[in-house]
C-alpha cells in the first residue's frame, strides 16, 4: 500500500474477530514504531506487547475506551522513559509519532487498529503503570489495540481549507 493511500484510508477500528496476531505482524508494527522521528534522537520509547487475556481484561475494566481489547489480537502500550528524554513535551511527542507509525503499519498489513490514549489521564496512567509494573521514570502514553478486523470503515476526507493559514494567522 502506498503511503498516501495508507494515510488517507486508515480508520480507527474497534471491532475485532479475536484471532491471534502473528509474531511477524507484531514485529512489523513495532519496527514501524521505532522508525518514528525522535526529538534530539533521544529514542525514549519503550513498548509492552500485551497478549495475556487476564491483562487485556484488566485494562478493559479500568479503561472505558478499551473495552474491545480482549477481542483484539493484542495491545501495545507505548511508554516514554523520562531518563532518556527529560523534556516532557518531547517525550510525549516522540511516543505519539511512534503510535501513528504503528497505526499506519497495522493498516498496511490489512489489520485493524485504534489508538487508546492513556496520558495525561491519571485515572488511566496509575492503574496501567501498576498493572504493567512500570518503573517510576517510565510513563504510559498510549496503547495501540490491534486485531483482525471484524468491520471495515469508509475513508473520510478531513481536509479543511478554513484551518490553513499562510505566513501568519
Amino acid at each position: 500500500m502506498d503511503v498516501l493511500e495508507a494515510i488517507n484510508t486508515r480508520r480507527s477500528i474497534r471491532k475485532f474477530t479475536g484471532e491471534v496476531i502473528s509474531d511477524e505482524e507484531i514485529k512489523t508494527i513495532l519496527k514501524a514504531g521505532f522508525q518514528a522521528p525522535s526529538a534530539h534522537n533521544r529514542q525514549p520509547r519503550e513498548y509492552i506487547v500485551l497478549r495475556d487475556k487476564e491483562v487485556l481484561e484488566a485494562i478493559a475494566d479500568f479503561h472505558q475506551y478499551a473495552k474491545m481489547l480482549p477481542k483484539a489480537g493484542c495491545g501495545i502500550v507505548v511508554c516514554g522513559d523520562k531518563k532518556l528524554q527529560p523534556i516532557f513535551g518531547f517525550l510525549i511527542s516522540d511516543c505519539c509519532a511512534s503510535i501513528e507509525n504503528m497505526l499506519l503499519a497495522a493498516h498496511g498489513l490489512g489489520l485493524g487498529a485504534v489508538w487508546c490514549g492513556v496520558y495525561p489521564m491519571e485515572e488511566l496512567m496509575k492503574p496501567m503503570a501498576e498493572l504493567l509494573n512500570l518503573p517510576e521514570h517510565v510513563v504510559p502514553v498510549g496503547m495501540v489495540v490491534v486485531g483482525k478486523k471484524e468491520e471495515d470503515k469508509e475513508p473520510k476526507d478531513r481536509y479543511d481549507e478554513t484551518k490553513i493559514h499562510f505566513d501568519s494567522w
